[in-house]
């Protein structure tokens, strides 16, 4: 197993840095549950000479427990384990801590990381409210002192800390949203850990489970991707099995709602508008309140908004783009209502790998990890950075006779050209056969046509394993990207 920090470059930069200032900082950082928040923060701070005084807030737990963990952990931090009194409340275990800071010598930092902050402010525990006072009256004039508020719901974070329009109003010093692995990440993880699969088994890991680091380490050595994810979903214990629901519970509260908004969204390949899925949504969500819970699940990187290309007027769309999801409300949530999650029959995921259905699924899951890997397809295409990554469609109104398009993916230019992307999922070479490029070609007609444009229009194939040389392509195709390029790291 692997005993350092894979990746996170810029987050290690910004901690070091954090950590080795001459004044006192306060860091916000936030990401979905199993997302490696804790291990982060504690690998980080492992080689440092900083007096690390770390707290984990309970889930559900009542503030009298809380209080006392807190209590707990200033003992063994500040007073070689000693047993202390808890405070009745947050005030009076803030002040011991406060208190508990002065013993510590003045050219010693001190690192204060409070983990699943939001599960310990209870209701009435005011917790906010302390936390606010003790740190602009005494714990930001300390420049020792590095308070680190970590927490999986992603929404509370950003409401009650970031956003806070409290006592907390821009008080914060640096803030960190942890997102998942890419593709390069992934692989390096794996590795660490003894497992060595070719870049299109991860592919295919990815497709289920994403870059979440503790799904990952849920993967076996010796085994393919498909018996993999045989294993981890479609057994009496597997842990994908009920992984969803312990996921969103743990993210935000009424967590059904957001599963909801995910399940109607998840019905549109291409995404859905605004106006439509706010409609869709019910009473309860409409408005206001639907958009917050929206602003939460694009913060929690579960769902991508976009305005279409030249359609900007038709107003925002969502997609789902974590993996994870994708696969859920695919295959893991029909599998669950029916007889076979009764009598599980193995090589259940190996027979439905070949069928028609899992390629559509397969297909839609390569798109989401091509929106994740903008930088690395801008960088196979040799794209300047600037180039304006977004997705076009057309539907025609219900009268008219014309035949709608929809582009998965383009690059807006500066240098007065539109390079258009095909996204393909094959085992093998795609190949373009005359009725394919008949398509292609239509396709092409009616974005020139609709767009109006003067720009040199390019087209790019993204096809995971590669396209197949022929007529059509050499006709067609201007360029080529593949999964070998989604695996580059460009850092």
């Amino acid at each position: 197993m692997h005993n350092h920090i894979i990746g996170r470059r810029l987050e290690q930069k910004i901690l070091k840095q954090m950590f080795s200032s001459n004044q006192a900082e306060f860091l916000a950082i936030w990401g979905r549950r199993r997302i490696g928040k804790t291990y982060l923060i504690r690998k980080a701070s492992y080689d440092s000479k900083e007096i690390f005084f770390d707290i984990t807030g309970t889930k559900n737990g009542p503030l009298k427990e809380q209080i006392k963990h807190f209590t707990q952990r200033i003992g063994s931090v500040f007073y070689q384990d000693a047993n202390l009194t808890p405070g009745q409340n947050w005030d009076e275990a803030f002040a011991m801590l406060t208190k508990a800071l002065q013993t510590v010598p003045n050219n010693r930092k001190i690192i204060i990381f409070m983990d699943e902050f939001p599960w310990m402010a209870t209701k009435n525990s005011r917790i906010l409210q302390v936390l606010d006072y003790y740190w602009n009256q005494f714990w930001s004039q300390d420049v020792r002192i590095k308070l680190i508020i970590c927490g999986s719901s992603a929404s509370w974070i950003i409401e009650k800390i970031v956003n806070s329009k409290g006592g907390l109003h821009n008080r914060l010093t640096k803030t960190m949203m942890l997102q998942p692995f890419g593709l390069s990440e992934t692989q390096q993880f794996l590795v660490n850990n003894g497992i060595k699969l070719t870049h299109k088994q991860i592919c295919e890991l990815y497709m289920c489970v994403g870059g979440v680091p503790y799904y990952l380490s849920k993967i076996e050595k010796g085994l393919t991707a498909t018996q993999n994810i045989e294993q981890l979903a479609f057994s009496s214990t597997g842990f994908l099995l009920n992984e969803f629901k312990n996921l969103f519970s743990a993210l935000f509260d009424a967590p059904e709602d957001y599963i909801e908004i995910l399940r109607i969204i998840s019905k549109h390949r291409y995404g859905i508008g605004q106006e439509t899925l706010l409609k869709k949504m019910g009473k309860t969500l409409q408005g206001k309140t639907g958009l917050r819970k929206l602003d939460f699940l694009k913060d929690a990187s579960f769902i991508l908004s976009f305005k279409p290309h030249l359609h900007r007027k038709k107003g925002i769309f969502y997609k789902i783009i974590d993996e994870y999801t994708l696969f859920y409300f695919h295959w893991i949530e029909p599998f669950i209502h029916t007889v076979n999650h009764q009598g599980i029959v193995q090589g259940y995921w190996s027979a439905l790998h070949q069928t028609p259905a899992w390629y559509n699924w397969a297909g839609l899951a390569f798109e989401a990890i091509c929106y994740k890997h903008i930088p690395q397809i801008n960088k196979a295409l040799h794209l300047s950075p600037t180039a304006l990554a977004t997705s076009w469609r057309y539907i025609p109104t219900q009268q008219s006779q014309e035949q709608g398009a929809q582009i998965d993916l383009l690059f807006d230019r500066i240098d007065d050209a539109i390079t258009i992307c095909e996204i393909k999922y094959t085992d093998k070479p795609f190949s373009i056969d005359k009725a394919y490029a008949e398509k292609l070609t239509t396709r092409l007609n009616i974005f020139k046509a609709k767009i109006k444009t003067n720009k040199q229009i390019f087209l790019s194939f993204i096809s995971a394993n590669g396209l197949k040389k022929n007529l059509y392509s050499e006709e067609l195709v201007d360029s080529l990207v593949t999964i070998e390029d989604l695996f580059k790291n460009i850092n």
